[in-house]
């Protein structure tokens, strides 16, 4: 008798609730889950520890004030509402993970350490973190600028002058959070449950959903519009559950023997190759909110409404332009999200090398010729389905504020935005928490 069997003796349960308990009665799995839930609470807490200098009534009207900078809080936990040491999240370690996916392919040495294998991954992962520093810094410094125009600060924001040991500081506790971050993140992956860099930014999301929620239900004379909002939020988990799961199952066929060492494996039968329509997941939406997020700050940093110089009149156009209460900006986020898709979609399935392993283990796809002929089909395909993918992800992104201006709550916008995000690290979560229940002979959430 089965484990899980055994366990579900008794009055039945709902499958999803038994599995939660299966997962609670085994101690190495729920350890890891409550190391994730310790690193969460030690995320919030850093979240509400403020840089020094900030006056907190000029902060709250800043922040309720400008649709960029609620838009930079929600993507960090509260993080950036109360001006924390946290308030950069994980994003600058996103655009670092960016420009450096994007040098790989031009960069000799970058390329050559793509080819060596987990030594040339981790060699990779730290020119990442190298390079977030640097990140991290500027977009601390842009932000400290933004706040500033708006009267946050009580000491003067420069390098010079009486303020500069305290800007100095501000922007060390930027880069600093920025990096205790990414650490907590890779130690989830590590010990936890999921993507550590997921849940973190899930973490934040969540933490921001309640008040956003909150101020929603709480507006009155627009009942209709919130409930027409709430049901399309409903239909959107249903289609984004749909797309995440989908796939398209390629035949593959074994039969011949198979040396490993000293010994001959016998492999024989029928299989098939998933290939997932959204097989990039939420990361095409994070790259291009990221991409999205950097010009923004630059432009605010030279925009100035008093002033008549190219600069001013240029940052002012753009900080407008790429808002998130604008047309324009949504428009380049469809784009972005689309072309991030396709690009992260082959760069990882040309790392996977899917061809010479079937070859090498002995299987063929019935009627294309193993080795290039087999890689070219699989490609083929892949880039098909990834344009139901690319176009799903940038649809679903776009689409809570054409319905916001629809139903005219203003309120959840930016939270409905998220959906894509919170849903996708949720299932991919319970994707990993099931696979640790099947190995342990207990059935897992998904069916």
């Amino acid at each position: 008798m089965r484990v899980g069997q055994a366990a579900r003796q008794g009055p039945s349960r709902p499958a999803l609730l038994q599995s939660m308990i299966d997962a609670f009665r085994t101690p190495d799995l729920r350890a890891r889950i409550f190391f994730t839930l310790f690193i969460l609470v030690v995320f919030r807490m850093m979240a509400q520890v403020p840089v020094p200098g900030v006056d907190r009534s000029a902060l709250s009207g800043a922040v309720q004030g400008s649709d960029l900078i609620a838009f930079f809080d929600l993507f960090s936990g509260g993080g950036l509402r109360n001006l924390s040491i946290v308030a950069l999240g994980v994003y600058p370690y996103i655009t670092a993970s960016i420009v450096i996916q994007i040098l790989t392919p031009v960069l000799p040495k970058l390329r050559e350490l793509s080819r060596e294998g987990e030594a040339g991954r981790n060699r990779i992962g730290q020119i990442t973190h190298y390079l977030t520093v640097p990140i991290a810094m500027l977009q601390g410094y842009g932000q400290m600028l933004i706040f500033s125009r708006a009267g946050v600060f009580t000491h003067e924001i420069g390098f010079t002058g009486d303020g500069a040991f305290l800007t100095i500081t501000t922007v060390i506790s930027f880069t600093a959070g920025t990096m205790l971050l990414v650490w907590l993140g890779e130690m989830i992956t590590e010990k936890g449950i999921g993507n550590g860099l997921s849940i973190i930014i899930f973490g934040g999301i969540v933490a921001g959903l309640p008040q956003m929620v909150g101020r929603g239900f709480l507006q009155s004379g627009n009942v209709g519009g919130l409930l027409l909002l709430v049901a399309v939020g409903v239909g959107l988990i249903y289609v984004i559950v749909l797309f995440t799961e989908a796939q398209r199952r390629i035949p593959v066929q074994y039969g011949r023997s198979v040396f490993r060492g000293n010994r001959m494996y016998r492999q024989g039968g029928a299989t098939f190759l998933p290939l997932r329509v959204n097989s990039a997941g939420m990361i095409p939406l994070i790259f291009a909110f990221s991409i999205m997020i950097l010009p923004g700050t630059i432009a605010n940093y030279f925009a100035n409404p008093s002033s008549d110089a190219f600069l001013a009149r240029a940052g002012l156009f753009l900080a407008t332009t790429l808002s998130p209460s604008s047309f324009y900006y949504w428009i380049l986020v469809f784009v972005l999200v689309i072309v991030f898709a396709f690009f992260y979609t082959m760069v990882s399935f040309q790392q996977q090398q899917l061809a010479e392993n079937l070859q090498r283990n002995g299987g063929f796809i019935p009627g294309i010729r193993p080795g290039a002929p087999t890689q070219q089909y699989l490609n083929r395909v892949m880039l098909r389905i990834t344009w139901g993918g690319a176009l799903f992800l940038g649809a679903v992104a776009i689409a809570p504020f054409f319905f916001t201006q629809l139903t005219g709550v203003q309120s959840l916008t930016l939270s409905s935005t998220s959906l894509l995000i919170v849903v996708a690290v949720a299932l991919d979560t319970m994707r990993q928490l099931e696979a640790q229940l099947l190995m342990r002979n207990y059935e897992g959430f998904l069916r």
